[in-house]
């Protein structure tokens, strides 16, 4: 038979067992945090009817979806988990109570050109807020309310969330005398961190076809920071002259009031105009999430306020605001930015039991005492020297190793080893339990996520 070389297709991930155990980690406590704001979760098919996926499609989305057909139908793998929470939604509308809030943690798929950081099959991490024909601006202010819980559990300290309003941009720009090409112009606007404020005029003036005075007019607003001036005093200077613009600047006031009340510290967020989206259905308030220390990363949590969720598949209207995290993406970063913290120790198990006697029924029965007291417990009962079993468990991080000889079944008792300190010890096996359960607690409670000391 001939061997074929083993191989994973770029821009796959798969993980060695470590990594792996960091980043179940990661969506464990991401379902934990968005369960906190009374989040469904839920789970839509991989793989949909192609006209249920491109219904909003065309363009790009078609050149990057995988399509294939079986017998008479024409399947796609999903590329987002908007578009099928979308559908989920008008099918599911009579069963559904408004607003309507899920999450989903699952695996989508672009075939588009795989790079570092940038992945043909990976997971995101969703949360969208569904309302029933109107949705309150409250629910706009606490998305970074959950933004920052999400990433202080995680372990992150040093992230900004920047918040703008599309109402704002839109307002602006039609202001400006541009509201016809208002689109283009926020596509370019967004831009702007990535390429300079140079070359965003020069596409403003160049391709887009402003006039140079429209176009520094838009830019002196957006970088109005770089100058040590507040966006909101800036845009307070145009009020009472677009009506648009004045609901931007009163959804932006709101969102950002009450931020204090859910949880987000002063310096974990900013008003920033130059955040546009560039998704063209962003109607509202619009949210990135960066790394300060790391900006070459980009947005590490993206997402808005739409008007019109479901338009393709019903006639109701459906608006909603959410927010999608690219784990993958997340992970492979943080990975790579020495972020995985240390003190998680991943380990398969929290003990390696280790029978020392013919008789395997002892063993047997403590693996299942501190399973039913949720501690995770191996038997390990290969026939190999004990040195090798150590070796075991060293090499799987262990944090415990129990022995059961004649002496400890005899007494009554079992010895426990600390892999961390080498302290060992012999006591009864609720003992044994109950410590263990009190270290594993304390291990359990690690963040996956340490931060570098800042330079």
């Amino acid at each position: 038979m001939e061997i074929v070389k083993p191989r994973t297709l770029s821009g796959f991930m798969e993980l060695l067992p470590e990594q792996q155990v960091y980043f179940e980690k990661m969506a464990a406590t991401l379902r934990e945090t968005y369960s906190l704001y009374g989040f469904f979760p839920l789970d839509t098919p991989q793989i949909e009817a192609s006209e249920i996926l491109l219904a909003k499609g065309g363009g790009e989305t078609e050149k990057q979806i995988y399509r294939f057909t079986k017998g008479d139908s024409d399947l796609a793998l999903r590329f987002d988990l908007t578009v099928p929470l979308a559908k989920y939604v008008a099918l599911n509308y009579g069963h559904l109570s408004f607003p309507f809030r899920r999450y989903q943690i699952g695996k989508v798929y672009r075939g588009e050109r795989a790079q570092r950081g940038r992945f043909r099959e990976f997971y995101q991490a969703d949360i969208d807020i569904i309302g029933d024909g109107s949705l309150d601006i409250i629910n706009e202010a606490e998305i970074p309310g959950i933004i920052y819980k999400t990433f202080t559990a995680l372990g992150l300290k040093r992230f900004i969330i920047r918040i703008n309003n599309r109402k704002v941009l839109n307002g602006f720009f039609a202001l400006a005398g541009v509201g016809d090409q208002a689109g283009e112009v926020m596509r370019t606007v967004d831009k702007l961190e990535k390429i300079g404020s140079d070359k965003v005029r020069d596409l403003l003036t160049g391709e887009i076809g402003l006039g140079a005075e429209s176009a520094d007019r838009i830019l002196e607003l957006i970088t109005c920071m770089d100058r040590g001036v507040s966006p909101l005093d800036a845009l307070r200077a145009y009020q009472g002259q677009n009506e648009m613009l004045d609901q931007g600047i009163s959804e932006l006031e709101t969102v950002t009031r009450y931020l204090d009340q859910f949880g987000v510290p002063r310096e974990n967020f900013q008003i920033d105009l130059t955040i546009a989206r560039g998704l063209d259905y962003y109607t509202g308030t619009v949210y990135e999430t960066m790394l300060p220390d790391h900006p070459e990363i980009g947005s590490i949590c993206s997402g808005g306020r739409y008007d019109d969720l479901a338009g393709y598949y019903t006639d109701r209207k459906l608006p909603g605001v959410g927010i999608s995290i690219g784990l993958t993406r997340l992970f492979s970063v943080l990975e790579d930015q020495k972020y995985l913290n240390p003190s998680l120790e991943p380990s398969p198990a929290d003990v390696l039991i280790l029978p020392m006697t013919e008789d395997l029924a002892p063993a047997i029965s403590f693996a299942t005492s501190l399973r039913e007291a949720g501690i995770r417990a191996q038997l390990h009962c290969e026939k190999k020297k004990f040195k090798q079993k150590m070796a075991y468990a060293d090499k799987l991080n262990v944090p415990f190793v129990a022995f059961l000889g004649e002496d400890e079944i005899s007494a009554g008792r079992v010895t426990i080893k600390d892999m961390q300190t080498g302290e060992q010890i012999t006591v009864s096996p609720a003992m044994a339990a109950a410590g263990i359960a009190d270290r594993v607690k304390e291990k359990r409670a690690v963040p996956p996520i340490s931060e570098p000391a800042a330079d």
